[in-house]
C-alpha cells in the first residue's frame, strides 16, 4: 500500500519530450534509412539526378551526394549524422559521398532485425567495428600502387581515376575530355595543397567541348572606365605589378576643414590632390610594369594615363584571382607604390585579353612558377554549368588524393563484393553471435553493386549471383570483377579501367561504420520544449514590438 502511494518524481520540465529504449532506436534507424533512400538512385554511371527547389526560388540539379544532403533541410537529429558524414567525405576525399550514405543506411537496415529480436546494441557495434577493421586491412592488401611509373603512365592512370569519378556525373558523356583536363590542372599546381590555385570560371553558351584549360590565370574583365579601349590588349613577356591601393583622385574627407586667408591658396590645395595621384601613377610607370592589377578601383584618370603610355590596367580584381596571379607570376601584392623593385614584379610569357562567349577574359599564360591553372567551363543552361563545376571539383579532389596516396582499387562494386566474400569467410571461423553480425555487415556491403544494377535497369539478383560465383573462385582471379554497366553482365573492372583511389573506399567504410555505431549507441532522445518555445516567443516579441511601434506612430495627432 505504501509503495502505491509514493509520489511521482518529476525530474524534467513539464512538456519535455523523452523517447527511450528500443522504439527510439528503431525510429532513428528508420529515419536514417529514409535519408539513404533519397540518394540511393543517384549512385553510379546510370544514376538519376535530383532537382532541388528551395524557398528562395533557386533550383539545383545534382547527383552529388554531398550537395543533395546539404540542400535537404533535414530536421531529424539522428538523420543529421548522415549529412555530416557526407560532408566529411566530400571535404576529405571529394568523391564517394553517395556511397558513404548508402553504406551507413544499409548497415543500420541489417542491424534492425537484430535490435527487434532483443540483441544489445553494444554487441552489434563491437562486431561492426571488428568487421570494418578487417575490411580496411583487406582493401590495403588488394590495392595496387601506381608509384614509380613514368610521367606519361602516371598521367594516363590518373586520367582513368578521374574518368571513373566523372562517369556518374552529368558530364559523363565527355568524361575523357574532362579527365585529361583535370589531370593537367592538378599536375600544373604540383605539390601545392591549396585547392583555390585551380580556378574554375563559368561562361554560359557554347558546348561542353568549348571548355578549355589555361596553364596560368584567367579572369573575367573587370569594370573599366573611358580610355580602357585605347590600352594594348596583348603583351609578350610583360612585367606585372600587383597592388592593393586605389588609384583614384581622392577629394578631401567631408569633415575636414581648411582655413584659407588668401583665395589664391585654394588652387595650391587642388594642385596638391592632383600631384598626389600623378606621383603614384608616375611611380607605377617607372617600375617598368606593362600590366597593372589592383584589388581596389583604378579610376578614369589613371586608366587614361596608363593608356597613353601603352600600359594595361584592371581594377577591382577579386582577392582570389589576385592571389592566383601572384602565385603564378611570382609577384608580391604591394600596398604602396613607393620603392617598387624588380623582385616584387611578376612576369609571364604571354598576356592577352580574349573573347569567350559574351565575356572578355584576361589570360596570363606561360607563368614562371606555374603553380596555378584555370578551367573555363562552357555549356548551355546555368544549372548545367553549376553541376559541371561540382563534378570537376570531385574529379580534382580524386586526382589529388590518387597522387598523394598512390594506390587504386577496382571500382564498379568489385572491391565491395570481394570484401563481402572475405568477411563471410571470416565469420565462419567465429563462434557465437558475432558470426551473424559480421555476416550481416558483409551482406550490407553488397548494396553498392546491387544499387549499380538497379539504377542501370538490370536484374540485380542475377548479376549479384554471377559476381558471388566469380569471387568465390579459389584462385582469387575473380577479385577484380564488378558490374558491367554497358552489357548488364560482369566484367574485370581493372581491365576496363574502372578504378578508384583506395583512400575513397577506406574513408567511406570508416565513416559509414562510425555513423552506424553512433546511431546504434543512442537509446534516448530528450527534446527540451523551453528552447523551442523561447525562440518562438523571441520571434513573436520582435514582430509584436515592430507592429506596436508602427501603430502608435500612425495614430499620433498632427501638430
Amino acid at each position: 500500500m505504501a509503495a502505491m502511494l509514493q509520489p511521482q518524481i518529476i525530474l524534467l520540465k513539464e512538456g519535455t519530450d523523452t523517447s527511450q529504449g528500443k522504439p527510439q532506436l528503431l525510429s532513428n534507424i528508420s529515419a536514417c534509412m529514409a535519408v539513404s533512400d533519397v540518394v540511393r538512385t543517384t549512385l553510379g554511371p546510370r544514376g538519376m539526378d535530383k532537382l532541388i527547389h528551395d524557398e528562395k526560388g533557386s533550383t539545383t540539379i545534382s547527383n552529388d551526394g554531398a550537395t543533395i544532403m546539404k540542400l535537404l533541410d533535414i530536421v531529424h537529429p539522428a538523420a543529421k549524422i548522415l549529412v555530416d558524414i557526407a560532408k566529411s567525405q566530400d571535404s576529405e576525399v571529394g568523391d564517394g559521398t553517395t556511397t558513404v550514405v548508402l553504406l551507413a543506411g544499409e548497415f543500420l537496415k541489417e542491424a534492425k532485425p537484430f535490435v527487434e529480436d532483443g540483441v544489445h546494441p553494444q554487441n552489434l557495434m563491437r562486431s561492426y567495428r571488428t568487421a570494418s577493421h578487417l575490411a580496411i586491412e583487406k582493401i590495403k592488401e588488394l590495392a595496387v600502387s601506381i608509384e614509380g611509373k613514368s610521367l606519361e603512365e602516371k598521367k594516363s592512370l590518373l586520367a582513368k581515376c578521374a574518368a571513373t569519378t566523372l562517369s556518374s556525373k552529368l558530364i559523363g558523356g565527355e568524361k575523357e575530355f574532362f579527365a585529361t583536363m583535370v589531370v593537367d590542372a592538378v599536375l600544373a599546381i604540383g605539390n601545392d595543397d591549396r585547392l583555390n590555385m585551380i580556378g574554375i570560371k563559368k561562361v554560359p553558351g557554347g558546348t561542353m567541348r568549348d571548355s578549355f584549360l589555361v596553364n596560368g590565370v584567367a579572369f573575367k574583365k573587370t569594370f573599366s572606365y573611358a580610355g580602357f579601349e585605347q590600352q594594348p590588349k596583348k603583351f609578350v613577356n610583360p612585367k606585372i605589378l600587383l597592388l592593393n591601393i586605389e588609384l583614384e583622385l581622392k577629394s578631401e574627407k567631408e569633415n575636414a576643414e581648411i582655413r584659407l586667408s588668401d583665395p589664391l591658396q585654394y588652387q595650391s590645395i587642388v594642385d596638391a590632390e592632383w600631384n598626389i595621384i600623378y606621383d603614384k601613377l608616375d611611380k607605377c610607370v617607372k617600375s617598368g610594369a606593362k600590366v597593372v592589377l589592383s584589388r581596389l578601383a583604378i579610376g578614369d584618370l589613371a586608366t587614361q594615363y596608363f593608356a597613353d603610355r601603352d600600359i594595361f590596367c584592371a581594377g577591382r580584381v577579386t582577392e582570389e584571382d589576385l592571389q592566383r596571379v601572384a602565385a603564378a607570376a611570382g609577384g608580391t601584392v604591394q600596398t604602396t607604390v613607393n620603392n617598387i623593385i624588380d623582385e616584387v614584379l611578376g612576369s609571364c610569357e604571354l598576356f592577352e585579353e580574349r573573347q569567350v562567349g559574351n565575356e572578355r577574359f584576361n589570360i596570363f599564360s606561360g607563368c614562371p612558377s606555374g603553380r596555378t591553372a584555370t578551367i573555363v567551363l562552357r555549356g548551355g543552361a546555368d544549372q548545367f554549368i553549376e553541376e559541371a563545376e561540382r563534378s570537376l571539383h570531385d574529379a580534382i579532389m580524386i586526382v589529388r588524393r590518387a597522387m598523394k596516396n598512390s594506390t587504386v582499387v577496382a571500382g564498379g562494386g568489385a572491391i565491395d563484393m570481394e570484401i563481402s566474400r572475405y568477411l563471410r569467410q571470416h565469420a565462419r571461423t567465429i563462434a557465437g553471435k558475432s558470426q551473424l553480425f559480421i555476416n550481416s555487415y558483409a551482406k550490407a556491403l553488397e548494396v553498392i553493386p546491387r544499387q549499380l544494377c538497379d539504377n542501370a535497369g538490370f536484374d540485380a539478383t542475377d548479376v549479384l549471383n554471377k559476381l558471388r560465383q566469380k569471387h568465390a573462385l579459389p584462385s582469387g582471379e575473380g577479385a577484380p570483377y564488378g558490374v558491367d554497366i554497358n552489357t548488364g553482365g560482369i566484367a574485370d573492372s581493372f581491365a576496363n579501367f574502372v578504378w578508384e583511389p583506395a583512400v575513397v573506399k577506406i574513408n567511406a567504410i570508416n565513416a559509414a561504420t562510425e555513423a552506424a555505431c553512433l546511431v546504434l549507441s543512442v537509446d534516448e532522445t530528450v527534446k527540451n520544449p523551453k528552447s523551442e518555445s523561447a525562440q518562438g516567443e523571441a520571434a513573436a516579441n520582435a514582430m509584436g514590438g515592430r507592429g506596436r511601434g508602427r501603430g502608435r506612430g500612425r495614430g499620433m495627432r498632427r501638430r
